[in-house]
This record gives structure tokens, C-alpha cells and sequence, in this order.
């Protein structure tokens, strides 16, 4: 069976700096693939070479089996991929309802009547999207005035408004606390499960990783140097030394 999403010898270079190296991945559908890796190991940027934040230097990105490679976002997103991002993006002085609608009216075209009377539009698809994310009560509220948790509930909201088949999630809890963590995990668990969507996501929180990935890929000076299964991956003594910082004969 051929991949959902297909990277093929995927590089990024800035100026000698190899951000992406010689990157092969697939992603297939259904499942939920978590990128984990030290801080400066490229999981960023891998996100931005797969939804055309970023232009590889070489290599190539396919969905469904179809060429995207350096496709601008806007074309990536209508075809059925949709991202958060590590830094919440919304509209903070729109309300809630206002931000999930705003993403509707895009989908369909319609953006450019946001200047307009439009409190009419896709009232019922913006309430029951909020209300999947739990933010119905929040829905006339300042978005930038949200909790941070809040905040990143909504943003998932507006990338769920696209309606995609595949869901990428660049650090999903990173700011959070525990308790928002869990709540948050247990958020994008249950929306995945109950969507069937395809979920790939780069998260920092190994017991977030470990808890709901069907199969991890570890990056590591933009090479993925270990994917598999959560316990191959757990177990596998590079990981240990590189990224979890143990020693693999003392943790044997």
C-alpha cells in the first residue's frame, strides 16, 4: 500500500547550515507519527519543507501520490493538510466565533467578505466546531484574552475549519501544565479517533509521545537516525545516547 504523504531525500540548507538531511519518511493513513528530536534537530523546518512554509533544496514531498514540493501553503492546505503552529497563531482581538468563522469563509472563498456584514456565515459550522474543541461557552470571548491552553484549543479549531484528511501539530502542549497537557492530549486523541485523521506531530513531552503514537521518528541534526514502533524506538540504544541521554549499557 503507497504512503498518504511520501518525503523523499528531502534537504534544507541555509548558506553551509543542513537544516534537513537526506530525509526519506512516509506517513500513512490513518496512522498518528510522532517527530521527536533535541531542540535544533530540524522538526521545524521538516514541517515547513511539507507544507511550503520552505523550499527544499533537493528532494521531494508527495500526497496521495501527487507532487507537492514547494507548493505555496495556501494550495497545501486545499488539498487536505492542515498545521498548528509552535507559536499560536490566531486573530487575538476577534472573538473565538469570530476566528473559527474567519477559517470557514476562507475554505469556501469567501475572505474577502470578512469586510462585510457576514454574521449570517457558517454560524452552525463554527459553534459545532468550537464545541468539538470545547470552547462553545468561550465563543463571543476575546481570543487573545483566552489561557494559553484556551488559545491553543482554538487554533485547533481553525485547522480542523479546513476540513483536512492529514493534521500536523508542531508541539501541541509546548507552554502548557501538566494538567493542560493531559487535557490537551486527550483532546487531539479523541478528535483524530473520532475524524480518522491522519496525525503527525512533533511534540517535546515523551509521555504525550509514548501514550497515543502509533509509530515515532527520531531527528537529530536533521537526519532521522531511528523510526519504528514506540517500544523499537524506546529501546534503541542510539535514541538513548542522543536524545533521551542515557546510557545504554546502564539502562539495559
Amino acid at each position: 500500500m503507497s504512503a498518504l504523504l511520501s518525503i523523499k531525500n528531502l534537504w534544507k540548507d541555509f548558506g553551509g547550515f543542513v537544516a534537513t538531511r537526506d530525509v526519506t519518511f512516509d506517513l500513512e493513513e490513518g496512522e498518528r507519527h510522532a517527530i521527536i528530536g533535541p531542540n535544533g534537530a530540524g522538526k521545524t523546518t521538516f514541517f515547513n519543507l511539507i507544507t511550503g512554509h520552505m523550499h527544499p533544496s533537493k528532494g521531494s514531498v508527495e500526497f496521495r501520490g501527487k507532487d507537492i514540493t514547494g507548493i505555496p501553503p495556501h494550495k497545501v492546505v486545499k488539498l487536505g493538510i492542515a498545521r498548528s503552529f509552535q507559536r499560536i497563531n490566531i486573530f487575538p482581538r476577534m472573538s473565538v466565533f469570530e476566528n473559527v468563522q474567519v477559517a470557514l469563509m476562507s475554505r469556501e472563498g469567501q475572505s474577502l467578505k470578512m469586510f462585510k456584514l457576514c454574521f449570517d456565515l457558517h454560524v452552525a459550522e463554527t459553534n459545532q466546531l468550537l464545541d468539538t474543541v470545547g470552547l462553545l461557552t468561550e465563543a463571543e470571548e476575546t481570543a487573545g484574552e483566552l489561557a494559553y491552553g484556551k488559545q491553543k484549543q482554538l487554533e485547533l479549531a481553525i485547522a480542523l475549519a479546513e476540513n483536512p484528511d492529514v493534521l500536523l501539530l508542531d508541539e501541541p502542549t509546548a507552554g502548557m501544565s501538566p494538567t493542560e497537557t493531559g487535557d490537551a492530549i486527550k483532546l487531539v486523541d479523541r478528535i483524530t479517533k473520532e475524524r480518522g485523521l491522519t496525525l503527525l506531530f512533533t511534540e517535546h513531552d515523551m509521555g504525550v509521545v509514548f501514550g497515543i503514537s502509533d509509530r515515532i521518528s527520531v531527528l537529530h541534526h536533521g537526519e532521522i537516525i531511528a523510526s519504528g514502533l514506540p517500544d523499537d524506538v524506546r529501546n534503541d540504544p542510539e535514541v538513548r545516547r542522543i536524545y533521551l541521554g542515557e546510557d545504554a549499557d546502564a539502562a539495559a
